[in-house]
């Protein structure tokens, strides 16, 4: 790191930064940024079942003077929370319930666990900034502030819980009690918000696209654009927004330039990675049929679950552009991985499980 970008930093090189979620998909990239930037006192915080022998063996061949603690925990403890937080002067939080299906198991293990964070970070008093990694899923996608453009302005779900996913709803609710404990105690926050992050490791194909729920692979995106961010850049957007000085208070969007169409992306997918059926459903049949779903599910009193809705539809397949122009202007970030690199990797990467399977 040199010494002209340090002086653009909030932290020095030897200050503590606290990753939780730090063996995840992202969390173990974010560490490697840092490490890669010169930064050598990490706490990388975890759960006890996470692997966690690649984040140690990050530190190895590194020189002297390197300090990678992994602490195991569960940030449903106030006790784990506290042991983690002490002394942490940056925290990113990226630990969340993403694979949660129950509205109360996701509130559980993303807003609780943050709020027990949150409170131990307020006593501790010595927090320079903390970052909360959201999610696209957070807006609504109804109204926008320019034509089809989803920027950092644009609206969150008023009522996520009616989207039918306990994801946006935990994600939404996070937000907000971050926002709350930075207005009541005056904590440094910043909320990074990622589109889809794809890269070795996520192999799947985002909904984005399309569903094969009923056996067959419907084709949704049509003409719009995917939010992609490949992990390796998202996970520079995360630690830049721990870092720079002057963006207190802000909301940074996480996408890549040269963003694909869903029907470009599917189409190099069958030519990279395998062929398979797929039927194009158009936007207004799509959105009939979700209409249908929430109507039915309305009439029979919750016997069939909401899970496709007009709220989903907007969310997911209404036609919207992107920016990143926020991020790029107050954190200095850009895509290093461009997108045609990134989408090479991640179709050798869908290959190979493909193949091991």
């Amino acid at each position: 790191m040199s010494q002209e970008e340090n002086n653009g930093f909030i932290i020095g090189p030897d200050d503590l930064i606290l990753v939780t979620g730090a063996t995840g998909f992202i969390g173990s990239r974010v560490v490697e940024n840092l490490l890669a930037r010169g930064f050598r006192n990490l706490r990388c915080f975890s759960r006890p079942s996470s692997e966690a022998s690649k984040i140690e063996a990050l530190s190895n061949g590194r020189r002297n003077g390197v300090r990678l603690e992994v602490i195991r925990g569960n940030l449903l403890s106030p006790q784990d929370c506290t042991a983690a937080a002490r002394g942490a002067v940056v925290i990113l939080h990226l630990a969340s319930g993403r694979g949660e299906k129950s509205y109360p198991d996701a509130f559980v293990n993303s807003v609780v666990t943050t709020r027990n964070l949150l409170e131990a970070i307020a006593r501790h008093k010595c927090l320079k900034r903390f970052v909360n990694v959201s999610s696209f899923a957070v807006y609504t996608n109804t109204q926008k502030s320019r034509w089809r453009l989803l920027d950092e302005s644009c609206p969150v779900e008023t009522h996520p819980e009616l989207r039918g996913d306990a994801y946006c709803y935990a994600k939404v609710r996070q937000d907000e009690i971050v926002a709350e404990y930075g207005k009541r105690f005056g904590l440094p926050y910043v909320i990074v918000r990622p589109g889809y992050v794809y890269g070795p490791g996520n192999e799947g194909i985002t909904g984005r696209v399309g569903i094969s729920t009923f056996g067959v692979f419907l084709h949704l995106g049509g003409s719009n654009i995917i939010p992609f961010t490949y992990v390796d850049n998202c996970a520079e957007a995360i630690v830049l927004a721990g870092l720079r000085k002057g963006i207190d208070g802000e909301v940074f969007n996480v996408v890549d330039d040269d963003l694909p169409s869903s029907r470009q992306f599917l189409s190099l997918y069958k030519q990279n990675v395998k062929h398979f059926k797929s039927i194009y459903v158009p936007h207004l049949v799509s959105y009939a049929l979700c209409s249908l779903w929430e109507q039915y599910s309305h009439w029979s009193e919750g016997q069939l679950e909401p899970v496709f809705n007009r709220m989903k539809w907007r969310a997911s397949w209404k036609k919207t552009r992107y920016s990143n122009e926020k991020l790029k202007a107050r954190v200095d970030w850009a895509p290093k991985v461009p997108m045609t690199e990134g989408l090479r990797r991640y179709f050798e990467a869908c290959r190979s499980r493909i193949q091991s399977a």
